[in-house]
């Protein structure tokens, strides 16, 4: 199995690294253990990447950290948007990818039955939660996450509330979430 060019990419931008030499893989390692605080052999990441010749299926467990490595909940989370990013699935099509915002700028989420958040974007994945109605995000937390999706949920990797972990967070799960920019 070797990853999708998309996920290779974002690989390469989240390491820094053009992911070309035995050398930047062992970083792209170390990286993602120091990241995660879990280990990913380097010859199973060189035959993710294509250095090696095998096709072996990887467990999901293994593309699980990778999916996390890059900001999402799971591997399933991540495939499904590669997917659609795979089908031309285009932010004129309503993907709003966290990485083209600029620092401040805000999110407003709104899904049923009558949920609101506004979102401050901080760096990279990272935003604050400014205004929330009647949702178990709390103003002040700190939520990671990579793309808003028009009617699709809201995949948030992490939500940090005063300082502590509080795991992943989906919002709109029945039928998605709207968003705009304020």
């Amino acid at each position: 199995m070797i990853l999708s060019q998309n996920i290779q990419q974002q690989l390469k931008r989240k390491s820094g690294s053009d992911l070309r030499l035995p050398s930047d893989i062992e970083f792209l390692a170390l990286d993602i253990e120091s990241q995660t605080g879990e280990h990913m052999g380097v010859n199973t990441l060189k035959r993710l990447l294509g250095f090696i010749d095998d096709e072996r299926q990887a467990r999901v467990s293994t593309l699980d950290i990778i999916a996390r490595y890059l900001g999402y909940a799971d591997w399933e989370v991540l495939s499904a948007l590669d997917a659609k990013s795979n089908s031309g699935f285009d932010d004129a099509e309503g993907l709003l990818c966290a990485s083209s915002l600029k620092e401040g700028q805000c999110v407003e989420v709104t899904y049923l039955p009558d949920r609101r958040v506004v979102l401050r974007h901080e760096s990279e994945n990272r935003f604050t939660i400014t205004e929330s109605e009647n949702s178990k995000l709390h103003v002040d937390d700190v939520v990671l996450l990579t793309h808003f999706v028009q009617d699709y949920p809201l995949l948030v990797s992490q939500v940090i509330r005063g300082g502590l972990r509080m795991g992943s967070f989906i919002a709109g799960k029945a039928r998605g979430i709207s968003y705009h920019l304020l």
